[in-house]
């Protein structure tokens, strides 16, 4: 008999992590395990993503509903994203031998790394300089900072101070809203920004304002790339409906926030009817979620530098065979899981 648990499990980052929405210390997620009663040894484990205050799922319920899947673990699963995302990532890798496989790839074969951007957190002018400065050290070649937090005129003097040491050849910046621009102001900020050689800016002014963003796309000199716009369980017509009126230039693909493993992939094709690019982020998932995104990415053989650099958030991650070499993602078939003893309720 095939039987599903799940348990919830906080994270701790090992700094305030800062967006233009809030400051986190922690993050709690959730984990299901998938597996057959009559050999419990062998499991599938998934993570049901839930990123409060962002997810759609964010309802008072949400344990509730994710109990009343853990019943039926093989049925049909309610229109969550994290939910949907942790199920079809568990019974994969249950499917697989309990191995943590989701995918089969190169990349878990450990022969092709995955390029990242680095990610920049909100901060002050001289946290930001010092994160941008190490993570060049490092060898990243395009870094995505997250901007709205601070002073608009310290962000642009940041990126001044970039600028002024790396051009454009040297480093590629992606910036990230996070909406915290206005439909009155976006414009005149997006035009002090494109003076630094910008590749792009994530969601400019927050979502569900369908026709302002079709302005702001039209009229930006910065390239636009949608992602709280992608939010939640959307049919295939929604989603024509939103790129063809918006008509971005990128999408950005976080299949725990966007319906799953098999959202994401209609988004690709919805993205590639009408001319859109795309990349995948991880939305704050520990190991196990950022393990089954990598697998899922690699399948895709995107030329786009993803965003999947969140595994060195935490003090407490479940520990894996991934690993960040410079800028790429690797995994390390040397290497173990190591799933802790958790507290896991049907």
């Amino acid at each position: 008999m095939i039987k599903a648990e799940w348990c919830r499990y906080t994270l701790a980052f090992n700094f305030l992590a800062k967006t233009s929405r809030e400051e986190m210390r922690t993050k709690d997620t959730y984990f299901v395990k998938v597996y057959d009663t009559e050999c419990p040894e062998i499991f599938g484990i998934g993570e049901c993503a839930l990123f409060k205050g962002l997810s759609a799922d964010d309802v008072p319920d949400f344990e509730q509903q994710l109990t009343q899947a853990c019943a039926h673990p093989v049925g049909e699963l309610p229109p969550m994203s994290a939910i949907r995302f942790g199920f079809e990532t568990a019974l994969s890798d249950f499917r697989n031998g309990g191995k943590r496989l989701i995918f089969a790839n190169d990349w878990i074969s450990g022969t092709h790394p995955i390029a990242i951007n680095g990610l920049i957190w909100m901060g002050d002018k001289t946290e930001m300089v010092k994160r941008v400065e190490e993570k060049i050290a490092r060898g990243f070649k395009i870094l995505k900072l997250k901007i709205g937090g601070i002073d608009f005129n310290q962000e642009l003097s940041i990126l001044e101070s970039i600028r002024h040491r790396f051009d454009h050849d040297q480093l590629e910046i992606r910036l990230d809203a996070n909406g915290s621009f206005t439909p009155e102001n976006a414009m005149s900020r997006l035009e002090r920004l494109s003076k630094f050689d910008i590749h792009s800016i994530e969601q400019p002014i927050k979502a569900g304002q369908i026709k302002e963003m079709q302005s702001v796309c039209i009229n930006s000199p910065i390239p636009i790339a949608l992602d709280e716009e992608l939010i939640g369980f959307k049919n295939k017509e929604t989603k024509h409906e939103i790129l063809s009126t918006i008509k971005p230039q990128y999408i950005i693909i976080k299949p725990s926030l966007c319906g799953g493993i098999e959202q994401a992939e209609e988004w690709i094709r919805v993205a590639g009817q009408n001319n859109v690019g795309w990349w995948a982020t991880s939305a704050l998932e520990s190991n196990i979620g950022l393990n089954a995104i990598a697998q899922w990415v690699s399948t895709k053989h995107n030329p786009l530098v993803q965003g999947l650099g969140t595994g060195e958030l935490y003090t407490n991650n479940i520990i894996s065979p991934l690993v960040m070499s410079g800028s790429r993602l690797n995994y390390n078939t040397e290497a173990k899981w190591i799933i802790p003893n958790l507290p896991w309720q049907a």
